[in-house]
């Protein structure tokens, strides 16, 4: 997480950056003519000029890919655009949903068995199970639930084990789904306007009954700008997806592993 946000902070001081230094520039240059009285007429005359003309080189200079993708956004149709922008923010709100409940689920499955172990050979498995109980994540609660089974054999306890492990691995899975259904309707819908797009360009020039470029720039440009829009969403939220799936196969492999060293200590204090 912190590698994620100190990534989106660097791009935010490069996209900002530019913007920000044109205008300290600018700030400068005016204190500068303003410390300076004018000559002549010409010379005062020109300083206008010369104010005039720099809000729009400011606004060329300062303009960053964020900029340039709001633009194409607003000259894109709305129709089409805002489903997209509408899955775009749905993706995004699962899938930091997920990497925060999937963050908060992390154990430190070493320190848990350790304190087990320990709490067993002090206070017997009510003590252990009270580790588990205080401890949070889908491990502690697996632990606990084989421990709870502790009496009627290592067998059981392991069954225990291994089938709520799979009640818990549906947890941490949950609303995948949801986040792959929006992967694929991003493209989908950048390609049903693409389709409207054209089809509008088809009827200009039936209605014109010309097929110059300006006829048909209109729903070309629509066409285009729901394709490039849909595929930066299904590509975004492809990343997070991939992520997601990262950590659930980083939280599994503990679950799996931590089970394993549960049942050595069970079989240890059954002795």
């Amino acid at each position: 997480m912190k590698k994620v946000f100190a990534i989106l902070s660097i791009v935010a001081i490069c996209s900002y950056g530019i913007p920000v230094s044109v205008l300290a520039q600018r700030a400068a240059t005016t204190e500068e003519m303003a410390a300076t009285p004018a000559a002549t007429d010409s010379a005062a005359t020109q300083a206008v000029a010369v104010e005039t003309l720099a809000p729009a080189a400011d606004v060329e200079e300062g303009g960053g890919l964020h900029k340039s993708l709001k633009q194409k956004f607003i000259e894109g149709d709305a129709i089409w655009m805002s489903p997209v922008a509408l899955v775009l923010i749905l993706g995004l709100a699962l899938s930091i949903e997920r990497i925060i409940y999937l963050s908060l689920s992390s154990t430190n499955t070493k320190k848990l068995l350790n304190n087990i172990d320990a709490a067993w050979d002090k206070g017997g498995v009510e003590a252990a199970m009270e580790v588990c109980r205080n401890s949070r994540g889908p491990v502690a609660s697996i632990f606990y639930q084989g421990l709870s089974r502790h009496d009627e054999g290592v067998e059981v306890v392991e069954k225990t084990v291994a089938s709520y492990g799979g009640v818990q691995l549906g947890l941490l899975e949950k609303n995948l789904t949801w986040i792959s259904l929006f992967i694929a309707l991003a493209p989908s819908l950048g390609f049903l306007g693409t389709v409207v797009g054209m089809v509008q360009a088809f009827d200009k020039i039936q209605q014109v009954g010309d097929i110059s470029p300006t006829v048909v720039a209109g729903g070309m440009k629509v066409a285009l700008l729901t394709t490039i829009f849909g595929l930066i969403v299904a590509m975004v939220l492809q990343v997070f997806f991939n992520y997601l799936l990262t950590l659930i196969e980083g939280l599994t492999n503990d679950m799996e592993d931590a089970s394993i060293s549960l049942l050595d200590i069970v079989v240890k204090h059954s002795k």
